[in-house]
């Protein structure tokens, strides 16, 4: 432990020496406050925080007098401070194996969808815009429909659609199209007679709401959250595709959707749906028409999945379709436990009842079993399995996040439930509070040695929740099963408590005991991060009306924040966020962005060995793989990340081939930097090091020859190589890892 320590500070001492010998222009760069997340607090006695915050500090500046540099130390219930740092430190910062995610400290306001504010993308003046062109922007949303009544998508104060709008509004006898929601279809009615893109279900309008919805002002879920809710672009339009009923989604509907909203001239396709198994390229609809968009120049955004943190579960894995993992905001909603005894647990919950503080007696599932279950799914609270009168009128612990239903059907007045995924909040219809594992087994213990253990549930607070942005447990995590060599999910975005608008035709929990019905909602998933980018993507075609969706895309994933690994293994890795977190200010002024045509996903394709056929299916035309297409590398597709799958039994030698696109300033010159994590022993090479951009859109290659000792099957290795001019920082993940 000693010697990686020493080699830690030897390794982390030459890296900025370097680095600083690479630009002196660093030295002029602005500063601004950053918080530096660590994670948490070490158990052992003798550690001491604020001299470890002073010693990173330090090290990293190479400025042994920091009192102007150090903001705030955190020490009492997590490590982490906040510091002024410029671009270049914060980015070695990142680079280090201890440091979770370094993420900009903003003045924040609580708001509803505080999502928007967290990253930048403020409502105030001082945010960039550009309002005529968003208002010719249009997004279409492929999903459950959409509520028209909403305030989020009232037209007021919107012209007619733009121009180069095909579509129509096919929406249904009961619902109206206006110059916000400028059209509609319906894909999953059976009969002409009936059909309608109304939303009953509440996933589409939230989804709609977040990526372009109106600035709405005093929203709130009863009372949580208030604040103004809008989307990432509230002056465009929005095209509506419903392909979704009580029954699922149709892979045939969403191609008919796909076929539509590309004819019907949307600029960015929101899909927050992905399928149950991983299907190759050809028989995924989302791959396929997310191809044809491609090809007529519009990005598809698709939600990762929510199926992690199990690895390998991403489901959106086409390199020409923008896969979103989900985070946590700097907001979280708690719902405290009081005991009988005084004692306070603190749960996650989105709980709007009020119990207004009396204390009910306390049952665990397993106590109130049925003789004709075992105790094993009673703990669980399973249907059929609970005594009712052992239950009524008692609060129920609970071993399984759907066991509250069974008990409020029961006559209880409440449960508390065992989570094993304490990084998000759920809402039930009555009083829920969801434990951690560690407070779960503190409630047992009460229980256990008190003869009338009593408990309350209070109503839900929010908190500011400063760990943020980290990704949630959730989200579905890669390596890709389909392509080895591309790095999946794309990018992380916020999907925890996204309060946006919502159908009261549905209750927010959908469940039959659920008698509210609400305009604003709160949602977690992948499928609320996967609008969020669509907005940012939305937003940067606002700036750049003539970029194609593979610069649009890759300008948005060499800007996002850096972030680092929180865990062992993969599932907290790059595996989990991609290229980090978007950041909606610094993808409009990318400075180099990696492009690609439907020629090199072709050549892309064939060095997969897929056949005429599969091609045909994938792009609809007729293409052969001549036999230098079929020998393509997929890790040297221009993408903006660099991944490759390697042997973790002996040495390795992987090469990359890029080519980057000068989208920034003419007469710039480009530095290669190389940040490795300490102890990666990693062997990377920029060949050349320096790019020199003459004009406008001119176009460099260069390749990156990484080599390096066995490195086994349990964590990958990584590094990050930025290309900076003195003002843009162009950063691509580069992951090598080994499989068992």
């Amino acid at each position: 432990m000693a010697k990686r320590k020493v080699f830690f500070c030897l390794f982390s001492s030459l890296l900025v020496l370097f680095l600083r010998s690479v630009s002196a222009e660093d030295d002029h760069e602005d500063k601004q406050v950053y918080i530096v997340y660590l994670g948490a607090l070490p158990s052992r006695e003798d550690y001491t925080p604020m001299s470890d915050h002073m010693s990173i500090l330090q090290e990293v500046t190479g400025e042994s007098s920091i009192e102007n540099r150090m903001v705030r130390s955190y020490k009492r219930s997590f490590n982490g401070f906040a510091a002024r740092l410029t671009e270049s430190e914060r980015n070695i910062l990142a680079g280090m194996e201890r440091v979770v995610s370094v993420f900009p400290s903003r003045k924040l306001k609580l708001q509803t969808t505080s999502s928007w504010n967290f990253m930048g993308l403020k409502e105030s003046r001082k945010t960039r815009r550009n309002p005529s062109i968003e208002s010719d922007t249009i997004i279409g949303v492929i999903d459950t429909g959409i509520y028209p009544e909403s305030d989020s998508f009232s037209d007021q104060g919107f012209g007619p659609p733009p121009k180069k709008w095909k579509g129509t509004c096919a929406g249904g006898k009961n619902f109206t199209c206006n110059n916000k929601i400028i059209g509609a279809r319906d894909y999953m009615s059976k009969s002409k007679k009936n059909t309608s893109a109304r939303d009953y279900f509440g996933h589409g309008t939230h989804a709609a709401s977040t990526a372009a919805g109106n600035a709405v002002a005093n929203t709130n879920f009863y009372g949580l959250g208030n604040g103004t809710a809008r989307g990432g672009v509230p002056a465009a339009r929005i095209a509506v595709y419903r392909v979704c009923d009580d029954k699922g989604c149709d892979g045939e509907a969403m191609l008919s959707a796909f076929d539509d909203a590309i004819a019907d001239g949307v600029d960015v396709i929101t899909i927050s749906i992905v399928l149950d198994n991983i299907p190759t390229f050809n028989q995924d609809p989302i791959a396929i028409g997310g191809f044809h968009a491609m090809a007529k120049g519009i990005l598809t955004v698709n939600a990762a999945g929510n199926d992690g943190p199990k690895i390998s579960t991403v489901t959106s894995t086409a390199p020409w379709v923008f896969s979103v993992a989900a985070s946590v905001t700097n907001r979280a909603f708690l719902a405290k436990v009081v005991l009988g005894d005084g004692k306070i647990l603190v749960g996650r919950s989105v709980n709007t009842y009020d119990l207004n503080g009396t204390k009910y007696p306390l049952v665990y599932g397993k106590s109130a079993a049925l003789s004709t279950c075992s105790l094993d799914k009673a703990r669980l609270c399973e249907p059929k399995c609970l005594d009712r009168k052992l239950v009524k009128g008692k609060i129920v612990l609970c071993d399984s996040r759907e066991g509250p239903i069974e008990a409020q059907k029961l006559g209880a007045v409440g449960s508390i439930v065992k989570n094993s995924e304490p990084d998000h909040a759920f809402i039930r219809s009555f009083p829920v509070s969801f434990l951690s594992s560690d407070d779960y087994k503190s409630l047992l213990s009460y229980i256990n040695s008190t003869k009338h253990p009593k408990a309350t549930i209070l109503k839900s607070e929010e908190i500011s929740n400063q760990t943020a942005p980290l990704v949630v447990s959730f989200s579905s995590r890669g390596p890709s099963t389909i392509v080895s060599d591309i790095l999946k999910p794309d990018i992380t975005a916020p999907g925890v408590e996204i309060l946006a608008a919502y159908s009261p035709d549905s209750s927010p929990t959908e469940s039959e005991l659920d008698t509210r019905h609400v305009k604003f909602s709160v949602m977690s998933g992948t499928s609320m991060a996967c609008p969020h980018v669509a907005g940012v993507a939305a937003y940067v075609k606002t700036f750049h009306p003539k970029w194609s969706p593979s610069m649009i895309q890759s300008a948005i994933m060499t800007t996002a924040w850096p972030m680092n690994a929180s865990g062992p293994g993969f599932v907290s890795t790059e595996f989990a966020y991609g290229s980090g977190h978007v950041n909606p200010i610094a993808a409009i002024n990318p400075g180099l962005v990696y492009e690609l045509t439907t020629a090199d996903y072709i050549a892309f394709l064939c060095g997969l060995n897929y056949t005429i056929e599969d091609l045909r299916i994938i792009s609809g035309d007729n293409i052969t793989c001549t036999k230098e297409l079929s020998k393509t590398l997929s890790r040297n597709l221009n993408y903006p990340t660099m991944s490759a799958k390697v042997s973790g039994t002996r040495p390795f030698n992987v090469t990359f081939q890029r080519t980057v696109t000068n989208v920034g300033m003419k007469n710039s010159t480009y530095k290669a930097k190389v940040v490795t994590s300490p102890g990666s022993k990693l062997r990377i090479k920029v060949l050349p090091p320096v790019l020199s951009m003459k004009s406008m859109n001119e176009k460099k290659s260069f390749m990156v020859k990484i080599s390096g000792d066995r490195i086994g099957t349990q964590q990958p290795v990584s590094a990050n190589l930025i290309w900076f001019d003195g003002t843009h920082n162009v950063r691509s993940p580069i992951v090598v890892y080994a499989m068992s």
